[in-house]
């Protein structure tokens, strides 16, 4: 049996629920997994169901027969090939703690992906990358050359079919061109702080400060740096006890962590842009251990 992943969103009105249901059973598939959600202060419906089609109709019979269902709700929808691993697109700097949780994760079937390259504007992980036979593009960022290293890396875009791009600590800002450009396709983890802080070695100003929470956010990119909607987030606790290495080692646990279950909603389709939020949807059965690894 194929399996497959229907999303959609929509104006909130009666009947949606019951038109795909009856679809899908007419269309002689079963559902083994469903989420609903209707925003009651912005109007919106969203809804994820993961089913197989039993009499073997296949992507394209269900979209097309599905039409005529999205146009009487005016659905944004689509229909996806569970079984088809999401075209990743890599970008780090200097920092490689989660570029290497990634690869890890990647390699023992933990993050279900195919990496198609990984870009940075430095060498330093190199190396790492093409022994883990995966292309490595290395696009070096001036404030001269900045508009030609996008282009590169839209190149790279393009050529390599990417669907999501992910800046696994790429330390360099996104003009607003290229974020509307790819907009709901980067994934950006940072630090979560309260206070906030801001600048050279935030963690030695937490540490001065005695935070006692040290917190991690992936959230779309968007123009407004570290402002779009947040997929995920979690936090760590810090005693008086730790130090300043301490609370540099715990902050790059959680960044790995919050960026990988960002990337598992996304990949599994279970997560929709609303607005300046998300609506993220629970793992579906059989996917939950591997995404709350580490």
């Amino acid at each position: 049996m194929s399996s497959y992943v229907l999303t959609v969103q929509c104006p909130s009105t009666r009947g949606i629920v019951a038109a795909i249901a009856n679809y899908l059973a007419d269309s002689g598939c079963n559902l083994t997994d469903s989420h609903q959600f209707d925003d009651t202060l912005t109007g919106q419906f969203f809804m994820r169901v993961h089913f197989s089609s039993e009499k073997g109709v296949g992507m394209d019979k269900l979209r097309e027969g599905f039409t005529a269902v999205a146009d009487k709700f005016a659905m944004e929808w689509a229909i996806h090939d569970a079984g088809t691993k999401m075209k990743v697109l890599l970008m780090v700097s200097n920092f490689g703690h989660c570029l290497n949780d990634l690869l890890y994760r990647w390699r023992i079937g933990a993050l279900p992906i195919e990496i198609v390259g990984v870009i940075s504007n430095h060498l330093t992980y190199q190396k790492v990358v093409v022994n883990h036979d995966i292309p490595f593009h290395h696009i070096k960022v001036t404030k001269e050359n900045k508009p030609v290293a996008e282009a590169q890396l839209m190149s790279v875009v393009e050529d390599t079919g990417a669907e999501l791009v992910v800046l696994a600590r790429y330390m360099q800002i996104l003009s607003d061109q290229l974020c509307e450009k790819m907009s709901g396709r980067i994934i950006n983890i940072h630090h979560s702080f309260l206070p906030s802080f801001k600048g050279a070695n935030p963690y030695k100003q937490a540490y001065e400060r005695g935070v006692k929470l040290i917190g991690a956010t992936a959230h779309y990119v968007t123009a407004d740096l570290d402002e779009g909607p947040i997929i995920e987030q979690d936090t760590v606790r810090i005693t008086h006890a730790q130090s300043p290495d301490d609370y540099v080692s715990l902050g790059r646990d959680v960044e790995a962590q919050v960026l990988s279950r960002a990337i598992h909603a996304h990949i599994h389709h279970r997560s929709f842009i609303n607005g300046n939020k998300t609506v993220v949807f629970p793992a579906s059965p059989g996917s939950y251990a591997s995404e709350r690894m580490g």
